[in-house]
């Protein structure tokens, strides 16, 4: 395998709990979790792991300043945030959104972390200005690293290839399907590959968040190819080995319904686990929707893959929904 660069700053392994009280509630499948609501960074989250090796990377080429992008409660830009703080990089977000006199939850703790964050009015116009803005600071003479949306890169994609290979040394009985929430692809990306490369046996299933079915099993493979690259010999992953269901994302990103709601209460009330409104509740609420659907066997094992994002229960556009 070659030799990558990281930077080991996660809380790692985090831990796989079994959810007793939650699989009696659901009557379905035996049910785990993996807990990467706990990888130390600013209230921890998937991001953490991907940004080992996007930070390594970042000043690997001398870099001086993280520029990245997201919505206004993005957890990935709150972890980048904390992770420039970390090594003493400057941080400029783009934000999609308008400027707050009082903000609360990620958005609060971006400021915390001295980022300095420009607005844009749609999400539409995010590229053009994270374009802009490393333009000028290359000018600048501060050398700039871009850190993709949602850390899904090649090179982030690899926090979760290695992230299987640490599940499958933890000593539990291999879980018959991994189920996590899926959007700008990197997380998933990371699985598949990490699946194919350490071996795991079960079955990988990403809920998307906000993307078409189609679109994100082909930018997935896409990832996943690439990442396979920086490990050895290219693997090249087609969208067929891809596995997705876009069901429960009609409603948009960032669109808190009935379903988030159920989600975020059952694992709270029955296992004092708390979900975020965005992405590891609508992940939890297509789970569960399947599991009465009798999709997965009753003598089969899921594990929930936690991504984090608690802070954005805590910001005024949901706190007011959740009871």
């Amino acid at each position: 395998m070659n030799p990558i660069p990281r930077i080991h700053f996660a809380h790692l392994p985090t831990a796989i709990e079994e959810m007793p009280r939650l699989t009696a509630a659901l009557g379905g499948p035996k049910l785990l979790i993996k807990r990467d609501d706990q990888t130390g960074l600013a209230f921890g989250g998937n991001k953490t792991r991907k940004l080992e090796f996007l930070v390594a990377e970042a000043k690997e080429q001398g870099a001086c300043l993280l520029i990245s992008g997201g919505a206004m409660q993005s957890n990935h830009c709150r972890q980048t945030a904390a992770a420039a703080a970390k090594f003493g990089l400057d941080c400029i977000l783009v934000l999609a959104g308008t400027h707050q006199e009082e903000p609360t939850g990620n958005l609060l703790l971006d400021f915390l972390f001295d980022a300095d964050v420009v607005w844009v009015e749609k999400r539409e116009e995010r590229d053009a200005k994270l374009q802009e803005i490393y333009a000028t600071a290359q000018e600048s003479g501060c050398k700039p690293y871009l850190v993709p949306y949602g850390g899904s890169s090649a090179t982030g994609a690899l926090g979760y290839a290695f992230a299987v290979d640490e599940m499958l040394r933890q000593g539990i009985h291999h879980p018959d399907w991994i189920v996590f929430g899926t959007s700008s692809g990197g997380t998933h990306a990371g699985l598949a590959l990490g699946q194919r490369v350490f071996g795991y046996r079960g079955k990988v299933l990403g809920i998307s968040i906000d993307e078409p079915e189609g679109k994100l099993k082909r930018n997935v493979a896409a990832l996943a190819s690439d990442a396979s690259e920086k490990l050895g010999p290219r693997i090249q992953f087609s969208p067929e080995d891809i596995l997705a269901n876009d069901r429960y994302c009609p409603a948009g990103y960032g669109i808190f319904g009935e379903g988030e709601r159920e989600a975020i209460t059952l694992f709270a009330q029955n296992e004092g686990i708390l979900l975020d409104p965005v992405y590891t509740g609508r992940a939890a609420a297509g789970m569960i929707d399947l599991i009465r659907q009798g999709f997965f066997k009753k003598d089969e094992t899921v594990l929930f893959w936690h991504t984090g994002g608690q802070p954005a229960l805590f910001a005024e556009k949901y706190q007011n929904d959740i009871l």
